[in-house]
């Protein structure tokens, strides 16, 4: 900002003509002298703007230069555009419209493909018209085939921010690799959680899925670490769209948003990140024999850089300043909130042998008479270690991995059945033959 330069190719192909005839335009010459000095002009030889090669200009050219300079001055050296800028003036009005509604009816056809369609129709000659040329038709309309893929014209996009650390967090998988433990590849999934306003990385883990328990499992780490965001940005993949997830988001009040699908520039922060940590890290992890090493590269280069380099979307600050600088929130989140938000209840049937599947393997209970029967099996995914349980009747029954082995060394309990005091008369054919005969039976009312 410390020099005076041209405020656009315009001015500066106007400053350059004025150069070039500028002197004349302050001399008072016949027409004569005038003629013989543009004729002297017209035999050297100039470098227009960001040109590789020089070359002359003819006398009428430079004719009209000065007139336009003693005229109008500066601006009226400006290259005046085309009135029919990009509309193809090798196109006719009918050729126009007709491209135009093939491209409505038709969004997903390539340019190339119109073309030859018409060309073999014979509605258009050979060589007639060019593809740039129907492209720029179909982008002065507004009917590129990005625009029409996504349903409307281009959108304006605009730099946007949370108004605080902890308002927005976004959340997203990279994929790394693959690394070889016991000779065997294993793919290598990075999960993060960032802080909108301060681009700070609440929470990064490397694991070998990109599951929603995995997901889930960061989530609470991050929850317990630093509190809950008002609200959660993510992509549109499985990870992020079960009903786990969202169920326990609006129990602990906070909104679950999504970005639009094939709108990659809406994420442009985590990708942002994404390519940081590829440069800074990944790209030269080697070969990593674990999870383990993988992590601590991770939590190395964060502590030890990212987070205390100057980021230019902070005007020069770094994210661990501007996140620890930031008032937190007051909200009542406890690990028993915590754990009740992300309890997860679904009815299952006891199988005959008093066992019950949950995410693919096998519990048992020990209340036998419960076989057979729908309960409600419970599972907390705040506590990655514990077992689910049987909530039934008020009660809660718990659930432990099934053991065949030992099962066949159990002694089975047995189910104690009671004797009546009396028999009570129940005899179907009798009563059809007494009824038959005629025969009329007197029995005692029961209780009597």
């Amino acid at each position: 900002m410390d020099r005076l330069t041209p405020k656009d190719q315009g001015e500066r192909i106007a400053i350059f003509r004025a150069e070039i005839v500028g002197a004349l335009a302050r001399r008072e010459l016949s027409r004569g002298e005038l003629q013989a000095e543009l004729r002297a002009i017209a035999t050297r030889r100039f470098r227009p703007p960001d040109a590789h090669a020089t070359r002359t200009y003819a006398v009428p050219t430079l004719q009209r230069w000065l007139y336009a300079l003693r005229r109008g001055g500066l601006e009226a050296l400006r290259p005046r555009s085309r009135r029919d800028r990009g509309r193809g003036r090798a196109l006719t009005a009918g050729q126009r419209d007709l491209l135009l509604q093939i491209r409505r009816e038709h969004p997903s056809a390539s340019v190339p493909l119109i073309l030859r369609t018409l060309l073999a129709d014979g509605r258009i000659a050979a060589g007639a018209v060019s593809a740039p040329t129907v492209r720029r038709l179909y982008r002065e309309s507004g009917l590129d085939r990005r625009a029409r893929r996504d349903g409307q014209a281009p959108r304006v996009r605009l730099r946007w921010q949370a108004e605080r650390p902890g308002a927005l967090w976004h959340g997203d998988v990279c994929h790394a690799g693959v690394i070889l433990i016991d000779t065997k590849p294993h793919p290598v999934r990075i999960h993060a959680l960032l802080d909108d306003s301060s681009r700070y990385v609440v929470a990064l883990e490397a694991h070998h899925t990109e599951r929603e328990v995995d997901m889930l499992g960061l989530l609470v780490r991050a929850l317990r670490r630093h509190g809950a965001p008002d609200a959660l940005y993510l992509d549109n993949g499985s990870t992020y769209r079960g009903d786990i997830l969202r169920t326990a988001c609006a129990r602990l009040g906070i909104s679950l948003l999504h970005a639009r699908p094939y709108d990659a520039p809406a994420r442009g922060k985590m990708e942002r990140f994404w390519r940081t940590l590829r440069e800074g890290c990944l790209d030269f992890a080697g070969n990593l024999a674990s999870l383990h090493d993988v992590g601590v590269r991770l939590w190395a280069f964060l502590d030890q850089h990212y987070h205390r380099a100057p980021h230019a979307a902070l005007l020069g600050r770094s994210p661990e300043a501007v996140y620890g600088e930031a008032e937190r929130r007051i909200d009542d989140l406890d690990e028993e909130k915590l754990r009740t938000a992300l309890t997860v209840r679904v009815r299952r049937r006891v199988r005959r042998d008093s066992t019950v599947s949950v995410d693919g393997r096998d519990f048992e209970l020990d209340q036998g008479f419960l076989a057979g029967r729908l309960v409600t099996v419970a599972r907390c995914f705040v506590d990655q270690g514990l077992l689910p349980w049987i909530e039934h009747e008020g009660k809660r029954r718990a659930l432990h991995p099934v053991d065949p082995v030992r099962n066949a060394q159990r002694r089975r309990a047995v189910i104690a059945t009671t004797t009546p005091d009396k028999t009570v008369p129940f005899d179907p054919a009798r009563a059809l033959l007494d009824r038959a005969s005629g025969r009329a039976r007197k029995h005692k009312e029961q209780g009597s």
